[in-house]
């Protein structure tokens, strides 16, 4: 079953078509990946949604059921977290997802059970200070427990993680893995490395349109960003290989890297190492990445 389903939506500001014609759907117990430029109309389209935007065409549904515009009926099926949560600063993390609880009309046990227990999942359940003495880290891993709350069907992630540090990126990557056995997940990012560490389907978002839709394998496989590379122990080696093969890039002082190959292509390779007895401490296959691909639908 899919979660989430959006059909031919289209949304112009002024002149400017930001949305054209888009369709793409995620999977029950996925995270799907959204990824685009900034201005890509990501955060746009994640409005439409919600229903604070309204489309200029097309159709949304929500667990089956339609989204209309300036209504939240569907809403109660999603979790929001939006890139730079806002909280009142002068609460501790229980008091505010007490307030949560009551302003979404969840009985009192009911949210202390469920506070509880998110509390402990993002790693705050020992912490009594206020929220506003909170890393931007610690307020994000806040923010996905506020979100989740209510038992979401569907939570929506804008840019969790643009702008964490390392150590605060893996802590929200690992929660947003772990939760998808009880949530989907429509992870908004242009960070291409979060998306392949934790994303079952991606979508391309190019110019309003999806250029590219499907499974992280289908994705790759799309792409001609396959190639090879090949470490020598001699530079002298390395450029008597470059001479003969033309088109390589020298990454380091003895390794050429040759893009948009074939194996075949590799296999000559070696054919040539071998035969002139060249001695390589590697030569391996690359796999296609987000990153290539991305290059490739964007034109850069």
């Amino acid at each position: 079953m899919d979660m989430l389903t959006i059909s031919r939506v289209s949304k112009t500001f002024g002149n400017r078509k930001v949305i054209n014609n888009l369709s793409f759907s995620v999977p029950e117990h996925s995270v799907f990946g959204f990824i685009g430029e900034n201005g890509a109309g990501k955060t746009t389209t994640m409005r439409m949604i919600l229903g604070l935007l309204q489309m200029d065409r097309g159709q949304i549904t929500v667990n089956g059921e339609q989204v209309v515009y300036g209504q939240n009926r569907t809403n109660r099926y999603i979790g929001y977290l939006p890139d730079v949560p806002e909280f009142y600063g002068f609460m501790t993390p229980m008091e505010y997802l007490r307030l949560c609880g009551a302003v979404t009309g969840m009985t009192k046990k009911e949210t202390e059970d469920q506070a509880k227990k998110l509390l402990d999942m993002v790693e705050l359940s020992h912490h009594e200070k206020r929220i506003c003495g909170f890393s931007r880290g610690m307020k994000q891993r806040l923010g996905i427990a506020q979100a989740l709350l209510n038992r979401p069907k569907l939570l929506i992630c804008d840019e969790p993680t643009s702008a964490l540090d390392p150590v605060g990126r893996k802590e929200i990557l690992d929660i947003l893995s772990s939760i998808r056995r009880h949530t989907t997940v429509l992870f908004s990012t242009h960070i291409l490395s979060d998306v392949e560490r934790i994303c079952d389907e991606v979508a391309f978002l190019h110019q309003g349109s999806i250029a590219f839709c499907g499974t992280m394998e289908e994705i790759k496989s799309a792409g001609s960003g396959r190639g090879y590379e090949v470490e020598f122990f001699r530079s002298q080696d390395a450029g008597a290989f470059a001479e003969v093969f033309q088109g390589g890039s020298r990454m380091e002082r003895n390794v050429l890297r040759y893009e948009r190959k074939t194996e075949a292509d590799m296999m000559q390779a070696m054919r040539f190492l071998g035969q002139r007895s060249i001695p390589v401490q590697r030569i391996q296959m690359l796999e296609p990445t987000l990153e290539s691909l991305f290059m490739e639908v964007t034109g850069r």
